[in-house]
C-alpha cells in the first residue's frame, strides 16, 4: 500500500517527528541493517555519513545538530509530498524484492516528470508512531517513506554527490570477452 499525503494532512508528520524525538529508542519491526557491519559496507556508510554532514557544516562531535538533521527525514525534508510504504506482512523475501522495484520505478518515474525523491529508510522503526496518525492496517508492515517534490538547489546536501563503485566492483561479465559490432 502506498499512503500519498500533503498540505493539512503534512500536520500528522509534524506528530511523527515530534513522537520519533521522544521515542529514542524504538521497535523495529524488521532488521533494515546488519547487526554487524563489515567491509566494505562499514566504510562506505561512514564516508557517506562524514560527507553529508562536512557539506551541512555539522561537526563530528555536534551531537545536538546532528539529532536535528536526522529528524528532517519526519517532514519529508521539507518536500510539499510525503509517501509511506507499507507491504502486507504475510509475504515473504520475494515481495520485498518486488516492492524494492516498485519504488526504484516510483523514483526513476518522478524524475522523468522533472520531480526529485529520496527514498528514507528512516520512517520504518517509528511504525508505532505512524500508527497512532495514520490509518494501516494491522497487516501493513511500514517499509519506507519517500519525500518527492522539486530539488532546493541552494540546499548543501543536494550539491553532495556520493562515491559510485566501478562496475567491475560489484558485477562480473562472461562471454562478453569481445564487443559487438556496431555497439555503441
Amino acid at each position: 500500500m502506498l499512503l500519498l499525503f500533503r498540505g493539512v494532512e503534512r500536520q500528522a508528520e509534524l506528530h511523527v517527528a515530534s513522537d520519533a524525538a521522544e521515542q529514542h529508542r524504538p521497535e523495529p519491526e524488521y532488521d533494515y541493517y546488519p547487526s554487524q557491519w563489515v567491509e566494505p559496507y562499514l566504510g562506505r556508510r561512514r564516508q557517506n555519513g562524514f560527507a553529508l554532514y562536512e557539506v551541512l557544516g555539522i561537526d563530528r562531535r555536534d551531537l545536538q545538530r546532528r539529532e536535528q538533521q536526522m529528524l528532517r527525514n519526519y517532514s519529508f525534508f521539507d518536500a510539499p509530498v510525503g509517501l509511506l510504504v507499507t507491504l502486507d506482512r504475510r509475504l515473504n523475501t520475494g515481495s520485498y524484492m518486488d516492492l524494492g522495484m516498485f519504488i526504484q520505478n516510483i523514483l526513476v518515474a518522478a524524475r522523468g516528470q522533472g520531480l526529485h525523491s529520496c527514498a528514507q529508510a528512516a520512517f520504518a522503526p517509528f511504525h508505532a508512531a505512524v500508527r497512532r496518525h495514520l490509518p494501516l492496517c494491522e497487516d501493513d508492515l511500514l517499509v519506507c517513506g519517500i519525500a518527492l517534490g522539486y530539488e532546493d538547489t541552494q540546499a548543501p546536501e543536494n550539491r553532495l554527490l556520493t562515491e559510485r563503485q566501478p562496475v567491475e566492483e560489484f558485477a562480473s561479465f562472461h562471454g562478453f570477452s569481445e564487443v559487438a559490432e556496431g555497439a555503441c
